[in-house]
């Protein structure tokens, strides 16, 4: 089957132009002006925009809180939806079992033949013993070339120290896989929320207030330097506020491979969402906080001049009767936003169309750079021959309000309700498959495949 996507404005990382795309079953065959080939089917997309598939590289379908359990890839038509066609989850190691033996197991169970999407995963490590580490090196292998560590959450099953930490790196380094973190300064956050307890302070407001930017920054730092001391790169996941930006920017000036991520809420949000009323702001409770504005037009500012990689979704799909669960201590509030189908049309919304960042800059952090970042971008992340026909077709004169009606996310409200939204995908291709036309999902579950990553990402360039 060869279908033919003509007249569409292609954007790559590094320019755009009206032109052609020929897929051939599941690749893509040719790119370029005024293809002259015979197709079975022929689209015309005048007008559109033509980008390749999303990368969300930061996504969470079996996170679990205080024993309440997020949506899983039951829901991954919200991607779709939203032009994302490749979603990589953080799966937390169980307890005696290996890191590889616990995603293998978890993928047989909870994906494969439910997943609309294609996908990866990102191990955490939950279990730190030698084995633990040991079976690092047998990541690349299975097709995960990245692992993940927790500095916060405090007291919580996945929480790893600075000697955890340190002990990843070091085995890490050599096998070519990434080692994730997420900065937060535990200790001081247990000290926060403990006074503000303590001070009948139990609102969703208060998490922002024992979770300041200072935790962030303090921990961003402080995982650099464990790198430093192992000679080893690092990756700081949903980067939230300046002070941990330019911890970032000050270790890339001195030569040191550390990279960074930030996630659509932090872009959009301020910490002033906590404070909505009849609980309302427990919606927006995720950690790291929320931040003031000033550090949202600095984290914009750090798109612009590269100093960020990546825009995740951080997806989290607790629903609002899960998050009652802390009406009256927001310690139990489960941590995590929805937005798994908002990144593209928010990015494209907030940030090319009101000039914050080029539309090139929105492929490379939507697609390519995560591609790259998790050894996906032998297949994803590229419109060019050869491969995977992960295609959007964008319609860019579509203005509409964000509604839960339209949500396919499978809760019980979108965090993004009310906003405006310039655009839409109206066409999307997995592997060469149409899954949304004319603004609709018409895929079905099951279509998803894994996708085996390569070690030595991007942090190792």
């Amino acid at each position: 089957m060869k279908t033919l996507i003509k007249n569409g404005l292609i954007v790559t990382t590094e320019n755009e132009y009206k032109g052609d795309i020929l897929i051939e079953g599941t690749k893509i065959e040719a790119v370029g002006r005024n293809l002259r080939v015979e197709a079975d089917k022929t689209i015309d997309a005048e007008g559109m925009i033509i980008l390749p598939g999303g990368v969300d590289q930061h996504a969470h379908f079996s996170f679990e809180f205080m024993g309440e359990r997020t949506k899983g890839f039951e829901t991954t038509n919200a991607a779709v939806l939203g032009g994302t066609t490749t979603v990589i989850e953080f799966v937390n190691q169980e307890q005696g079992k290996g890191l590889v033996e616990t995603v293998e197991e978890y993928r047989k169970e909870w994906v494969e033949g439910i997943s609309m999407v294609d996908y990866s995963f990102h191990p955490v490590i939950t279990d730190p013993t030698p084995e633990t580490f040991k079976d690092i090196k047998n990541l690349p292998e299975a097709g995960y070339p990245s692992v993940k560590l927790f500095m916060a959450y405090k007291g919580q099953f996945f929480h790893s120290d600075d000697e955890a930490v340190t002990n990843a790196l070091l085995e890490a380094k050599d096998a070519g896989v990434t080692v994730m973190v997420h900065a937060e300064n535990a200790d001081l956050i247990d000290l926060l929320q403990k006074k503000a307890i303590e001070n009948g302070e139990t609102d969703p407001y208060h998490h922002a207030l024992t979770r300041p930017p200072i935790v962030e920054t303090e921990a961003t730092e402080r995982a650099i330097n464990l790198a430093r001391f192992a000679e080893a790169p690092i990756y700081i996941v949903h980067v939230t506020t300046e002070g941990a930006v330019n911890a970032i920017k000050k270790a890339k000036e001195e030569g040191l491979p550390v990279y960074g991520e930030t996630c659509t809420q932090y872009l959009l949000f301020d910490k002033e969402y906590l404070a909505k009323e009849n609980f309302e702001g427990s919606k927006y409770v995720c950690s790291p906080a929320l931040r003031d504005k000033a550090d949202q037009e600095y984290l914009w500012k750090s798109l612009r001049d590269g100093s960020i990689n990546a825009v995740s979704s951080d997806h989290c799909g607790f629903t609002f009767d899960q998050k009652k669960m802390g009406l009256d201590d927001f310690r139990k509030i489960p941590n995590g936003t929805p937005g798994l189908e908002n990144r593209l049309p928010m990015l494209w919304t907030y940030g090319v169309e009101a000039g914050r960042i080029t539309k090139s800059q929105l492929v490379d952090y939507f697609s390519t750079m995560p591609a790259k970042n998790n050894g996906l971008d032998h297949r994803k992340g590229h419109l060019a021959p050869g491969y995977d026909a992960d295609i959007v077709i964008y319609n860019p004169n579509v203005k509409k309000k964000v509604t839960l009606e339209d949500s396919l996310n499978g809760l019980d409200y979108t965090a993004y309700e009310g906003f405006d939204q310039v655009g839409e995908c109206d066409a999307v291709f997995l592997r060469g498959t149409p899954v949304v036309k004319d603004g609709k999902y018409i895929g079905e579950k099951g279509q998803g495949s894994f996708i085996k990553g390569t070690a030595f990402g991007t942090a190792f360039s």
